[in-house]
């Protein structure tokens, strides 16, 4: 049987989280907020697959068309985000440098994403808003110095991440690309949570990003530089793994700033990031207010 996934979503004012079924959405909030306050404490108690699995002949109590989607994983201690993870993205430089030994990474904030549907938001700042289509590793189990042989049992979910990023302040420093990566509501998560159960979820996903229909970005997670056995083991020995952690794992070739010219997001596009076995992120695109 295919299990619900798990969404966090607001209806008339309030902020709640839920299965998603076919005909709607089953509010689990309602039936268990008590214990379980947001999907982070669920996913803490590693309550996702039971959830989901008893929700599952249940009545929606809310259309799909009623809600709207926020980031499926509140307040998460950490957004670990992987730079240059496929080996055609690495070649984009075209530094002549080998692939490199460690995985680049750096940090976002919470405020930086927006949910499924909702716009993205170009800033008065610059006009370089970019896409970045990533699947994403959402963190179960708490862990340091975890073995690759045992990352998996750390996975509690996956998840999509379109990781906006405003181009020319990538560039504003010597040794940093935070700016241009935390602008308020550049980038997007979600729609949802999908539990992870079994390895061949993650062994070769295709990853795709749409930009007005046309085709963008297409990759498989099997061609990973850095696939996510070794990305949980290697951010552990620096870091303690919580769950509700979220690790963005890297984006293919095709990004607008590899185009001649430069094909950068602008209000009005539309843009699908669609995985296999997770679904479509979609996002439209307007200037800030």
């Amino acid at each position: 049987m295919k299990l619900p996934r798990l969404a966090t979503y607001s209806v008339q004012g309030s902020t709640r989280y839920g299965a998603v079924l076919e005909g709607g959405i089953v509010d689990l909030s309602s039936r268990h907020a008590r214990d379980y306050p947001t999907l982070r404490e669920v996913i803490a108690a590693g309550k996702l697959v039971s959830f989901a699995e008893a929700a599952a002949g249940r009545t929606p109590d809310h259309a799909i068309g009623d809600i709207t989607w926020v980031p499926p994983v509140p307040a998460p201690e950490k957004i670990i985000c992987i730079g240059v993870n496929y080996p055609d993205r690495n070649a984009e430089y075209k530094d002549g440098q080998d692939a490199p030994r460690y995985p680049s990474m750096f940090m976002r904030g919470p405020r930086s994403f927006v949910g499924h549907n909702t716009p993205l938001v170009r800033p008065h700042a610059s006009a370089q808003l970019d896409y970045e289509g990533e699947i994403v590793l959402v963190i179960g189990k708490a862990g340091r110095h975890i073995k690759e042989s045992a990352a998996l049992d750390h996975i509690a979910a996956l998840t999509l991440c379109n990781e906006g990023s405003v181009r020319d302040w990538l560039r504003h420093a010597k040794f940093n690309v935070t700016q241009g990566k935390n602008f308020d509501s550049s980038g997007s998560l979600g729609p949802w949570l999908v539990p992870y159960t079994r390895e061949a979820q993650l062994a070769d996903i295709r990853l795709t990003t749409h930009v007005n229909g046309e085709l963008r970005q297409d990759d498989r997670t099997s061609r990973l530089m850095f696939p996510f056995r070794y990305l949980i083991g290697y951010i552990s020995t620096f870091a303690t793994l919580v769950p509700g952690d979220i690790i963005v794992t890297g984006t293919p070739t095709g990004a607008g700033a590899r185009f001649d010219p430069p094909r950068y997001l602008k209000p009005g596009d539309v843009i699908e990031v669609a995985a296999e076995g997770i679904g479509t992120l979609r996002n439209g695109v307007v200037d800030e207010a």
